[in-house]
């Protein structure tokens, strides 16, 4: 019987041993778990700067993403309007140095001498100035109206004022070199006399 108090007693200091143990290790389990604790909170509240920050930075960087798409999107625009405006007016400079040629023809044909012999010079030129005229206007070019209009220092150039009965102040009276707009854009200012 005494073995077997001595065996109980053994028992149950190695159950109150155990016993301590297993609290020593709940301790411990508990105190590593508020570690754990403490540590997942220290780790969220740097995860939620972390992410505000990385929200930050994604936030400047869409901003800047639309803004460049903007500018391309402006650019494109641009380089297309000018490249229509370029192939709508890339007849200009030659119809420029034309505009001289077709002057001389009308001053030609205002000057040209009547007679037979002259007549059928006179209709080749005729026909030699109005098949010009068809090209240039195929092209684009078509004269200004001008007299009897009032002045316009877009389309007009004034070269000089003069007095008359006939219009009101401000009023073109005499075409002196004529003016012309190549598709709605000014080519040459017609050259006028205004009334005063």
């Amino acid at each position: 019987m005494k073995e077997e108090q001595v065996q109980e007693s053994g028992v149950t200091e190695d159950n109150n041993m155990s016993g301590e143990s297993a609290a020593d290790q709940a301790e411990a389990v508990s105190d590593n778990h508020s570690e754990a604790a403490e540590e997942a909170v220290h780790a969220a509240s740097g995860d939620s700067d972390e992410i505000k920050r990385l929200q930050e930075a994604a936030d400047e960087y869409q901003g800047r993403l639309l803004r460049v798409q903007a500018d391309y999107d402006n650019f494109r625009r641009r380089t297309l309007k000018e490249k229509e405006d370029l192939a709508q007016y890339a007849t200009s400079k030659l119809v420029t140095e034309l505009l001289p040629v077709l002057d001389n023809f009308e001053r030609a044909l205002a000057t040209a001498p009547a007679g037979e012999e002259s007549g059928a010079f006179s209709k080749g030129v005729n026909m030699i100035f109005r098949q010009l005229e068809g090209v240039l206007k195929s092209e684009g070019l078509t004269p200004m109206e001008t007299v009897g209009q009032p002045f316009n220092p877009e389309f007009h150039q004034a070269i000089m004022q003069v007095e008359s009965d006939e219009y009101e102040e401000g009023i073109v009276t005499e075409e002196v070199q004529k003016g012309y707009l190549l598709k709605n854009k000014v080519l040459r200012p017609a050259m006028v006399k205004v009334s005063m």
